[in-house]
């Protein structure tokens, strides 16, 4: 008897223009090498962009420091946002399309060219978008709110990207029947891969949520035709909302590649992690609908059916795979012989190894301070006292960043290694960055949230409202929240940049590494490169860790319920004093 970890190898078919990589035995097409390089080279040039600028605004948010003025406060949001949520992420996202299909299936890459056009186009988008908000011509933050008008080159670069990055999606669909009608992989589809398909059903939704609100935007802003505010409102939300949804399915994928690689996660139940993504195709996209709840023009019955009943199957999901990756390394490392108490699986766990320490820790931000604020924030009658304030972006900051971009920049010390075939430079400063960025941004997120809890608005540039026609003085705390944003925001901006000088450094200017001759303890290298786990254990030790289990992940999943427990109805108290209930 064996246990299977992970589908890595039994991936091989089509040798065209092809190199078989001697770690984990996938066929690598060429063009889908160059395609993830170029992407994933991309998204870190728009993250150090979008990293300025937090930078930025954290210390303007610190009222003892104030640095921007409110024009430039606000510009420089829309620069922040528009980099981080659109362009970074769903530049990653297409790198991780072309590696999860035709790499880990093992084909050929679909019309290369069109592939490229894709690129090219989405890269204009990105530039002409960005040089628009830089040159004040587009001061409406993320969401550019009608009846806010921004230059027509801000919606025309917008439609550029979305229109490249669609290119991308279809060429992945592609991939996949070539895939299957070539016969290159044997079996079921890969997990990363279905997981990579259901981030692209996703992104076909968000991106034609975008076209029918921003075509019809770009027409307005040179003078053809009206766009109501309320109907871009509820149109827009499919497309910002939705965006973000593409980067759970391809964050949750990543966390099984990442647990594969590291310490040879087991997939607990196939079917299980598979019916849990269909959740997400299915229902996640209707949890756009709470930003929405304050909207007078929608009913009720919508919004509790959008923000309860249905979203609540998209919960599910999440759930369902905040159980089983961790158990999967907790079985992956017992597997391996960690099989003492409920813990040594992850005492023992090798947080020197930046993919598996990154990997971790956006899960634990994710589960624990994203799930719990998402969903408490999401309930109808609790979103009254934070719709607006600082907890909103307390919340997405779990999850976007502290989730999904820590998750990539913990698979980007793999990808080097394995797809750029360099040696990791800076190898002492990357053990340390993911830990850094983690506090960064768990300090920035938390102030923000208590700061919001306040009353303390999330888009003002200035709390004090020096020009207001009333006064407002909140609570002597605040400052010191506002300055733990400050600080928080400072040291995550800091490990970005330590990131970005190491991949750009590594890319660039690191080492060659020949992949087939690799030596124990090579510097530079992640340890799950130097000795890929097996996928195969003997019978003795699956019966030995199969008859424990998996006790570790059971504790914490408890203790992740009595948290949730803790804050839900922490903020149904609130709720009930602001209303005098009681």
């Amino acid at each position: 008897m064996s246990v299977e970890a992970f589908p890595l190898s039994n991936l091989f078919g089509w040798r065209g223009r092809a190199r078989t990589c001697p770690v984990t035995g996938l066929v690598v097409n060429r063009e889908s090498e160059r395609l993830v390089r170029w992407n994933g080279v991309v998204a870190i040039v728009f993250l150090l962009l979008g990293t300025i600028a937090a930078l930025l605004l954290a210390l303007t948010r610190w009222q003892a420091v104030h640095l921007l003025a409110p024009i430039w406060f606000y510009r420089i949001l829309t620069l922040h946002g528009m980099n981080m949520l659109i362009f970074f992420i769903l530049f990653f996202e297409m790198a991780i399309l072309y590696f999860a299909g035709p790499v880990m299936l093992g084909s050929r890459q679909p019309a290369p060219k069109t592939a490229w056009t894709g690129f090219v186009l989405m890269l204009a988008g990105a530039l002409m978008t960005n040089a628009t908000i830089l040159a004040g011509r587009a001061d409406v933050l993320f969401t550019s709110y009608v009846p806010l008008k921004a230059h027509p080159l801000f919606y025309l670069g917008i439609i550029l990207f979305a229109v490249g990055a669609l290119i991308a999606v279809i060429l992945f669909f592609a991939a996949l029947v070539i895939a299957r009608r070539e016969k290159s992989y044997e079996g079921s589809m890969p997990l990363v891969t279905f997981g990579a398909l259901t981030a692209a059903i996703i992104a076909v939704i968000t991106l034609l949520h975008g076209a029918a609100i921003y075509i019809p935007t770009f027409l307005w802003s040179i003078g053809i035709g009206e766009v109501d505010p309320q109907v871009y409102r509820m149109v827009w939300w499919g497309l910002g909302h939705s965006s973000q949804q593409i980067n759970v399915a391809a964050m949750v994928s990543v966390w099984y590649l990442l647990g594969a690689l590291t310490v040879g996660a087991v997939v607990v139940n196939q079917k299980i992690s598979r019916w849990a993504f269909v959740l997400y195709v299915l229902f996640i996209s209707m949890a756009s609908a709470h930003h929405l709840l304050v909207d007078p023009g929608l009913g009720p019955a919508w919004k509790i059916w959008n923000t309860s009943y249905a979203m609540y199957l998209a919960v599910l999901a999440s759930m369902i795979h905040g159980f089983t990756v961790p158990a999967g390394v907790e079985m992956g490392m017992r597997l391996r012989g960690f099989v003492r108490g409920s813990f040594e699986w992850l005492r023992r766990a090798p947080w020197s190894d930046p993919g598996f320490s990154g990997f971790w820790l956006s899960l634990v931000i994710f589960g624990f301070m994203g799930g719990i604020t998402g969903v408490t924030q999401g309930t109808e009658q609790i979103n009254i006292i934070v719709h607006n304030t600082l907890r909103v972006p307390g919340h997405f900051h779990v999850t976007v960043v502290g989730g999904t971009a820590l998750s990539f920049m913990a698979l980007t010390y793999y990808l080097i290694p394995l797809v750029y075939r360099r040696r990791v430079r800076f190898w002492r400063l990357a053990k340390w960055q993911p830990f850094l960025f983690a506090a960064g941004i768990v300090l920035l997120s938390m102030s923000m949230t208590f700061a919001g809890s306040f009353g303390v608005p999330r888009r003002h540039a200035d709390i004090t409202f020096p020009q207001a026609p009333f006064t407002l003085e909140f609570p002597p705390v605040v400052d010191l929240l506002m300055a733990g944003i400050g600080i928080g925001g400072s040291l995550a901006a800091l490990a970005v940049l330590m990131f970005v000088a190491i991949a750009v450094g590594s890319v660039f200017f690191g080492r060659p590494l020949d992949l087939a001759n690799l030596k124990p303890g090579e510097v530079g290298v992640p340890q799950g490169v130097l000795r890929l786990p097996p996928q195969t254990y003997p019978a003795e030790s699956s019966e030995r860790a199969h008859g424990v289990g998996t006790p570790g992940t059971v504790i914490l999943v408890f203790v992740f319920l009595a948290v949730f427990i803790l804050y839900y109805f922490t903020n149904w108290k609130i709720l009930s004093m602001i209303w005098k209930m009681g």
